[in-house]
């Protein structure tokens, strides 16, 4: 698949991508979007999600810091979303920790269409149905196949799953890809799931025809990014500005020579 091509899509389009995500990490999802290209948008009060979900590309919900009101937000505009026609993502961050985040998680996915389920392998597992239980919201084990596991549910739910780890799983039920792009240093920084759903809504946006290969072809990029980071010999204390500066000047030819992307 052409990486470059989703990339340039982003860069063209310039999507709007509307965020009800993380407090802890809205910072570095609004400016993950942004260098790439695209149009982020931080809207959570109820007066104004209808509204602004209006004039989006895409909608992204992250329940990373949850609250009862937040989720009655995420659903206001994920129906303006579905009624629109443009992509909804939703990560699940943080399923399997608590009984309350399982409870809001099926609230949202059987009270609106979300286009794309995101999580780690334990969270995505959690949401399919498996006993498993998440570190908070860091992976833990999980014992069923997860490529079974996230087809399964891709399947039932009609919607694309990914599950994030070492590889990265992208399943419609059908075909899936596997993104092996990344380095270990992601995991010892605060934000890179979430910013990682950040940029999945923006190339989302950007082409939501295809979004199996947006999704992976998003997930490429910005684990290039890392991998050229980490090169350069950056701690955690340094990745996230580093990782901004990397994502804009990625090329065609950086994209072409360090995809690994199989199916």
């Amino acid at each position: 698949m052409n990486v470059f091509f989703y990339f340039e899509e982003v860069r063209k389009k310039q999507p709007l991508v509307h965020h009800l995500t993380n407090w802890v990490t809205i910072y570095q999802c609004a400016q993950v979007v942004k260098s790439f290209g695209a149009s982020p948008v931080m809207a959570h009060a109820q007066e104004e999600v209808c509204e602004m979900a209006s004039i989006a590309s895409a909608l992204v919900l992250n329940i990373g810091t949850l609250t009862s009101d937040f989720i009655e937000s995420m659903i206001k505009a994920a129906i303006v979303a579905n009624k629109r026609g443009i992509p909804v993502v939703l990560d699940v961050c943080g399923a399997g920790a608590t009984a309350f985040r399982d409870e809001m998680c099926f609230k949202i996915l059987d009270s609106v269409k979300v286009n794309i389920i995101k999580g780690n392998s334990s969270e995505i597992a959690k949401i399919a149905g498996e006993d498993v239980s998440t570190k908070g919201v860091d992976s833990g084990e999980v014992g069923a196949d997860i490529f079974e596991v996230t087809k399964n549910l891709a399947k039932r739910r009609d919607s694309l799953v990914v599950a994030t780890g070492v590889n990265d799983v992208v399943t419609d039920g059908g075909k899936t890809l596997v993104v092996k792009n990344g380095h270990e240093l992601m995991s010892h920084v605060v934000g890179t799931g979430c910013m990682a759903t950040s940029v999945i809504g923006t190339f989302a946006g950007a082409a939501p025809s295809n979004l199996l290969e947006a999704t992976a072809a998003g997930l490429c990029c910005f684990e290039i990014a890392s991998e050229l980071v980490a090169k350069k010999g950056a701690g955690p204390g340094t990745y996230i500005p580093m990782l901004f500066d990397e994502i804009f000047k990625l090329d065609e030819n950086s994209l072409v020579s360090m995809k690994r992307i199989e199916q």
